[in-house]
């Protein structure tokens, strides 16, 4: 490796001096640089000098309120990673005590700052969530109050915005140890039995208009016995006490597949498969489960756990018919003895090329994957593709044009009569790079078969959509 190669080794070699005067020069202009140095500098100092910045840096932010546009995003989300990783990497490895204040006051930004982002802004999410998962980690390290502490989480998820305490309780069930978790089910049971009152505030439109409605305290009400719900569930798994768990749902959430779902991984985790596949039993099928792997996956996990292998066998066999989901049939296959899973593959391969959903089945090869399959799929029920599949075509056309180019050609032909059909005029430059494309493969194809020939393809396509221009003359 060259001396000259910008790596740790090679800038060790500066030394301190040198490198402390290059990181001057490039903090100049750069406060996220600056701000940076400044931890690290505190760092070096101390738990509670480091501590000391961190908090400034948090007030600070929840003090602005200027709006964070999609530009200024990044920058957002690299300042409150830095500050989270202070906390959790540097200050909690020294003082676990800080870091954990420190990290609930991190948590309480969270309002203020998605009160400022665009909607859906995953990254700052991720941040917060990450934050979150960090109380698993500190909290065993701490010995705090109990009732400071219950108290401080059953507050957190009263005024819990955006949903960023979400499994607080199960995160710090082993912090709060046995009589921790009594105390805090105490609490909670309290707070069931007090008025409704919300700790953050509403627009003052919206509290008038749940007034005049009549609405504002049956809403409150139910926000408030929901709140009670989960967190005596949280409180009863973490306590291992299952049943109960299970018994704050009501009969019509037990049907609802997602329930059912969450259940039955709790219970099969027990060792309760039979009782976890009676639940999967009795989900309401009317509720969309099709296609869903995760559910499907979950109830094969159940029979297999029960020893019923041929059962779940032959629930792969059929749900990878109806969805064409590669992964139920590779275990099918995985499960079928030598040279028999051989002829099975074959035999799955040849349904997949008569499946009714044209698109589906390109999307299983293409996943599988078998490309010698996809091709004949496409050349074979041409006329049954849809150019509104655009995305998935252009990336198999470019997958398939080194070893099947007529195949190839079929799916740009298709995103092409699809955009001039649309007479989508700001998209004719995609027309033209397909075309162009088209003219590339065509030199390495010998026989169109019922496929008419490039050259013609072409011609007729200027006449009838009359594509005149220079994009078009180069094409040709």
């Amino acid at each position: 490796m060259s001396k000259k190669t910008l790596n740790s080794k090679n800038l060790e070699a500066l030394g301190a001096e040198c490198l402390a005067e290059l990181l001057l020069e490039v903090s100049i202009g750069s406060a996220a640089i600056k701000r940076r140095l400044r931890l690290e500098i505190s760092h070096n100092l101390g738990p509670l000098e480091l501590a000391r910045e961190v908090r400034k840096r948090l007030a600070s932010l929840r003090k602005s309120k200027s709006f964070v546009g999609w530009r200024r995003r990044k920058a957002l989300v690299k300042d409150l990673s830095m500050q989270n990783d202070m906390i959790t990497k540097k200050i909690a490895v020294q003082d676990p005590i800080i870091a954990f204040e420190l990290l609930w006051e991190f948590m309480d930004l969270a309002p203020s700052v998605y009160s400022r982002v665009d909607d859906n802004c995953v990254e700052v999410d991720q941040v917060f969530r990450n934050a979150l998962m960090q109380f698993g980690d500190i909290g065993p390290h701490v010995e705090l109050d109990q009732s400071l502490l219950t108290a401080k989480i059953l507050d957190s998820l009263i005024n819990n915005d955006f949903g960023v305490f979400d499994g607080l309780i199960g995160l710090l069930a082993p912090t709060l140890g046995s009589e921790g978790l009594c105390l805090l089910k105490e609490k909670v049971l309290d707070y069931s039995q007090t008025s409704s009152k919300r700790g953050s505030k509403e627009h003052a439109a919206l509290e008038f208009l749940r007034d005049l409605r009549s609405e504002r305290l049956s809403y409150q009400r139910n926000y408030q016995d929901e709140l009670v719900r989960v967190c005596l569930q949280e409180i009863a798994r973490a306590q291992g006490e299952i049943d109960e768990y299970i018994s704050y749902y009501s009969e019509e959430d037990l049907v609802r597949p997602y329930i059912a779902e969450k259940i039955a991984k709790i219970l099969l985790a027990a060792n309760r498969a039979e009782d976890a596949l009676t639940i999967l039993n009795g989900t309401n099928h009317g509720e969309q489960i099709h296609g869903n792997v995760e559910w499907d996956m979950l109830y094969i996990a159940c029979l297999t756990a029960l020893g019923r292998f041929y059962d779940a066998q032959d629930h792969r066999r059929r749900r990878f018919e109806q969805t064409l989901t590669p992964v139920f049939l590779r275990d099918y296959l995985n499960g079928l003895p030598d040279f028999e899973d051989i002829e099975a593959e074959e035999a799955a391969k040849k349904q997949v090329q008569k499946y009714e959903n044209v698109h589906n089945a390109l999307s299983f090869f293409l996943d599988w994957p078998d490309l010698a399959a996809a091709a004949h799929l496409i050349k074979s029920r041409a006329t049954e593709l849809s150019g509104e599949f655009e995305e998935m075509f252009a990336l198999a056309a470019d997958t398939l044009q080194e070893k099947h180019p007529l195949a190839s050609i079929v799916l740009r032909r298709t995103i092409i009569e699809k955009i001039l059909k649309d007479r989508n005029f700001s998209r004719y430059t995609i027309v033209a790079n397909h075309l162009m494309d088209c003219v590339a493969l065509d030199l390495d194809i010998v026989d169109y078969g019922s496929l008419e020939p490039h050259q013609s393809y072409f011609l007729r396509l200027r006449k009838e959509y009359q594509l005149k221009g220079p994009q078009w003359d180069r094409v040709d």
